[in-house]
């Protein structure tokens, strides 16, 4: 089991709410060896050592691949298109500035990988670097089995990707929250009612609950496999809100037996 020599946290999560310094220290706990960085918005870093010319040059090229896999259609899988001037113009303005929020839109979260992987320093390309970043993007996958995208909290490749709009719009909330709704009860009386049963934007529960997510991305870059079955186990892929909450903010002894023992072993061998 190789545990990398360096993990880097890069901060485009865009919310006072998810606070990396705090999620830096929870790792350092588990991970003795390894140095834990912090750095900012993952392209604003990439592009921080680049001549006016060069950074100018990269963010349109950037803005324009940006663009293209934006997801027109949940039911069409790459469907290809030719971004219109005005939304490459969007992507420019918001590279440009990495304070801007991403509102609205939904990208192949597959695609914006492979964008993002290229920009990552050659030097930190090998197993010993793990790169995880945050953003408040909103990423899809597509489902083979029925046939549309589906709105993510995390995909782990590498680099990472986790969205803290997605911890948000992703998990389903619960069942009678969507009925009353139906039922026209107002988004306002709702999110009170419910606030214990999902997690929302600024919500003082998301450095906790995003500690959970990065432990994934970090059992994908070592095992392979970010994942658990069992649902009192912070490596428990969540689908529904209430799962999400039970599995990282509700559950006692935060990780199963089996990935216990594991982080035990890492500790050890530390």
């Amino acid at each position: 089991m190789h545990v990398p020599s360096f993990i880097y946290l890069y901060d485009g999560g865009k919310t006072e709410s998810l606070d990396l310094n705090e999620i830096s220290v929870y790792l350092k706990n588990i991970f003795k060896k390894t140095e834990v960085q912090i750095r900012k918005e993952f392209i604003e870093y990439c592009i921080s050592n680049l001549s006016s010319e060069e950074k100018e040059k990269l963010i349109d090229n950037l803005a324009r691949e940006i663009s293209k896999i934006k997801i027109r259609k949940i039911e069409h899988k790459n469907l290809k298109f030719e971004p219109l001037q005005g939304e490459i113009e969007y992507e420019k303005k918001r590279l440009s500035s990495p304070e801007n929020k991403s509102f609205g839109i939904l990208y192949d979260g597959f695609e914006l990988i492979t964008i993002l992987s290229k920009l990552i320093p050659k030097e930190e390309t090998d197993f010993n670097h793990c790169h995880i970043i945050f953003t408040n993007q909103l990423f899809a996958t597509w489902d083979e089995e029925d046939m549309r995208y589906h709105a993510r909290v995390s995909i782990y490749s590498f680099p990472s990707i986790i969205s803290t709009t997605g911890i948000v719009e992703a998990p389903a909330r619960p069942r009678e929250f969507y009925l009353k709704k139906q039922l026209g009860v107002d988004i306002y009386t709702l999110k009170e009612e419910f606030k214990d049963r999902f997690i929302d934007y600024d919500d003082p529960r998301m450095t906790e609950v995003m500690k959970g997510y990065v432990l994934q991305a970090i059992f994908y870059h070592i095992t392979g496999n970010p994942f658990c079955e069992d649902k009192n186990c912070r490596l428990y892929n969540a689908h529904w809100q209430e799962e999400v909450i039970q599995t990282q903010l509700n559950n006692k002894n935060e990780f199963c037996q089996k990935h216990q023992e594991i982080i035990n072993q890492i500790r050890k061998d530390e």
